[in-house]
């Protein structure tokens, strides 16, 4: 699973999902990119199970980039606590993903093949994506 090395702190406030992506909003590296159509976090494991049917599909041709790094903790606190007594401990690492936000890209295949890996990749992901291209990113 991702997740950064190391942190500043240990614990961060969970913050507000409003507005567009400005960053990462184009496709740089690749031929193909899967965008983000809606707000969400991430987990490591959604990306790690998105990546791996991207590649299995793929059959080890062509070259995949995970754009996003989830580089933020979520807390939760034990089943069962009664409230009170500070804030729960780390249990899980997230990436914060904005609308228009280019989440994989994929080049050295046929752009059939990019859609159907970015389709399967995408039934892994909790929100709504699209499929784009070089060209014709918004």
């Amino acid at each position: 699973m991702l997740m950064p090395k190391r942190v500043k702190f240990r614990r961060v406030q969970r913050g507000r999902l409003k507005g567009k992506a400005s960053r990462g909003n184009k496709v740089t590296n690749g031929s193909y990119g899967l965008m983000a159509l809606e707000p969400a976090w991430i987990t490591s494991n959604q990306i790690e199970a998105a990546r791996i049917a991207m590649t299995r599909y793929i059959k080890r041709g062509g070259q995949v980039w995970i754009k996003i790094f989830p580089d933020k903790p979520i807390t939760e606190k034990p089943a069962e606590t009664r409230m009170g007594s500070g804030k729960g401990s780390p249990e899980y690492w997230v990436a914060v993903v904005k609308p228009g936000r280019v989440m994989f890209e994929m080049d050295g295949v046929a752009e059939d093949v990019a859609k159907e890996a970015m389709r399967l990749a995408s039934h892994k992901l909790p929100i709504k994506c699209k499929f784009v291209t070089k060209e014709e990113e918004v």
